[in-house]
């Protein structure tokens, strides 16, 4: 039996490991009922739609090009449509934010989020560290949740996908000293890094794919539990397949 994901930012009680499987297997996999109807059409009929954005964002192929426009509508995948006026004003963001992207994927020099040192969260090794940039990043975008989609998608292996609900949820287990609230993060990963690369292998299995990078285990299993979600997906998971 694998061990338990302890993740204090989820819960006070440790998170069984077919738990966190199911969950995650939910959210890729688990569907919802729609009832459509066009315009033109007296009657509607119902259709099955992805749960949760695993098809829309996970699986979307990621784009070569400077980060821009393709990333805008993958992150809108995931989040929903912009308007014409926000649409812009996120791409204004994605310009002034791609250096501090580019300087963190540096500083990491291919090592994944789990793979830093402690001091690239902490505030005694600024600057340049990934933390401090990543917190840049946050200011510059004002933690927009379309711009971490954008710079999660482009490199799970290194940017958390952290929402509001998610900062929430970390921020009561940022410590002093800490570069902000991904040392959470961070210490949790590697805390539990041998569950975490268990459930890496487990749902790749599952999914018959290239699975999630344990970066993205951590932010899915964490989001599910911020919004109040993890219930649905790991029922989900266990009756989907």
């Amino acid at each position: 039996m694998s061990d338990d994901l302890v993740l204090p930012s989820a819960g006070p009680d440790p998170m069984p490991f077919d738990t966190a499987l199911a969950a995650v297997l939910g959210y890729a996999r688990g569907r919802r009922p729609l009832l459509f109807r066009a315009p033109n059409s007296r009657e509607g009929r119902w259709v099955s739609l992805p749960a949760f954005g695993y098809e829309r964002f996970d699986r979307r192929p990621r784009s070569t090009e400077p980060l821009g426009e393709p990333d805008i509508l993958t992150a809108e995948g995931l989040h929903g449509r912009l308007d014409p006026e926000a649409w812009t004003a996120l791409k204004a963001v994605l310009d002034e934010v791609r250096p501090l992207a580019e300087a963190a994927a540096d500083r990491a020099a291919g090592r994944r989020f789990e793979q830093l040192e402690d001091d690239e969260f902490s505030v005694l090794a600024e600057p340049g560290t990934v933390g401090a940039l990543l917190r840049q990043i946050g200011q510059s975008s004002q933690q927009d949740k379309h711009v971490a989609a954008a710079l999660h998608h482009r490199r799970p292996e290194l940017f958390p996908l952290t929402v509001r609900a998610v900062r929430w949820q970390l921020l009561p287990h940022v410590r002093e000293g800490d570069s902000g609230p991904e040392a959470v993060i961070h210490r949790e990963l590697t805390a539990n890094r041998d569950a975490f690369i268990e459930l890496q292998h487990a749902v790749a299995t599952e999914l018959e794919d290239d699975g999630l990078s344990l970066l993205r285990l951590h932010d899915v299993l964490l989001w599910l539990s911020a919004t109040l979600r993890l219930t649905h997906a790991v029922e989900l998971g266990r009756t989907s397949s």
